[in-house]
C-alpha cells in the first residue's frame, strides 16, 4: 500500500500548491491526490507532481451546483472531468455531499444515485473511474457498504474510494472495507475522538455518537486493523492522509501521519 498527499489537508489551513508538493517530497510520499485544482492551470500541476516524482493518482471534484439544485451542473461536471484528464489522474472521487434540502438520506442517496447515472458515461468517455467516498454525517447518503451497494447495483461502473474514518460513523470499519474491497480503487484514512453525549466541537453522525477530528493514530479508529484488512484483500493502491482538526499544523500532521501508518 502506498500513501498519498491530500491537499486538502494543507489547503485548509491555508498552506499553497507549492508547499502541498514540498510537503509530499520531505514526507516521502508516494503520489498527490489534486481536491480542486486551486485556481491553477491542471497542466501546471501535472508538471509541477512530475517533476516533484508524485504520480497524480486522484482528482477530487465537488459539485456544487448540483447540491444547490443548480442548472449547469453537468457543465460543472465536464470542466472537472477535463482537469482529471490533464492532471493525468485515473480516478476522480466525488464527494457526495448531503443535499441541504433533503433530511432523508434514503431520499438523498437516490437523488445523488440520479446524478450519477449521467455523470459516469462522461467519466468513462473521458477514460477515467468515478468514485463516491463514504461521507460522514447523519444525512450523508454513502456511509456505509450498503448505502454503496445500492448506487452500484444501479451504476456497475461506480467504485469506491474507502475512508476508514468515515465509515466507522455508521459500521465497523475493517468489516466495512471486506464488504467493499473488489470495488475499493482509493481510499482515505482519517481519525476521530468519539464521545457518547454532544460537546461542543464534536459532530453527530449515522450511529448517534459524537465525532471530532483528531489525527491518525491519536483518535479512536482502529486503524490497524483497517490496515490488515486492506493488507488481506491485497490492496496495493494509493491512501490519502487526511487530518482536518487544527491541533497539529498540516505539514506536521502528514509527517506524523505517514510514520505511524509506516509503523503498521
Amino acid at each position: 500500500m502506498k500513501l498519498s498527499m491530500m491537499t486538502y489537508t494543507m489547503a485548509r489551513q491555508g498552506y499553497d500548491v507549492e508547499e502541498f508538493i514540498k510537503t509530499a517530497v520531505e514526507c516521502r510520499l508516494d503520489g498527490i491526490d489534486w481536491v480542486t485544482t486551486y485556481g491553477r492551470d491542471p497542466k501546471e500541476l501535472r508538471k509541477m507532481s512530475h517533476d516533484a516524482g508524485l504520480p497524480v493518482v486522484c482528482h477530487t471534484f465537488f459539485l456544487h451546483k448540483l447540491i444547490r439544485r443548480e442548472q449547469g451542473w453537468l457543465d460543472e461536471v465536464k470542466e472537472s472531468l477535463e482537469n482529471a484528464v490533464i492532471l493525468g489522474a485515473p480516478v476522480v472521487m466525488i464527494p457526495p455531499l448531503p443535499y441541504p434540502d433533503i433530511t432523508d438520506r434514503n431520499i438523498c442517496r437516490r437523488d445523488w444515485i440520479e446524478a450519477l447515472q449521467q455523470v459516469v458515461p462522461l467519466a468513462e468517455a473521458a477514460g477515467v473511474i468515478t468514485t463516491v467516498e463514504n461521507f460522514p454525517g447523519r444525512q450523508s447518503p454513502f456511509v456505509t457498504a450498503g448505502d454503496f451497494f445500492e448506487a452500484q447495483a444501479k451504476i456497475p461502473q461506480l467504485r469506491l474510494t474507502y475512508d476508514n474514518g468515515n465509515a466507522a460513523s455508521g459500521e465497523n470499519p475493517a468489516k466495512s472495507f471486506r464488504q467493499c474491497a473488489a470495488y475499493v480503487v482509493h481510499a482515505h484514512f482519517k481519525d476521530w475522538d468519539i464521545i457518547d453525549e454532544p460537546a461542543e466541537g464534536y459532530h453527530e453522525m449515522l450511529d448517534g455518537r459524537y465525532y471530532r477530528s483528531a489525527l491518525i493514530g491519536e483518535g479512536d479508529i482502529d486503524t490497524a486493523a483497517c490496515w490488515r484488512a486492506m493488507k488481506d484483500h491485497a490492496y496495493d493502491g494509493y491512501i490519502n492522509i487526511e487530518y482536518e482538526h487544527d491541533k497539529h499544523k498540516a505539514d506536521e500532521a502528514v509527517r506524523k501521519a505517514a510514520a505511524f501508518l509506516r509503523s503498521l
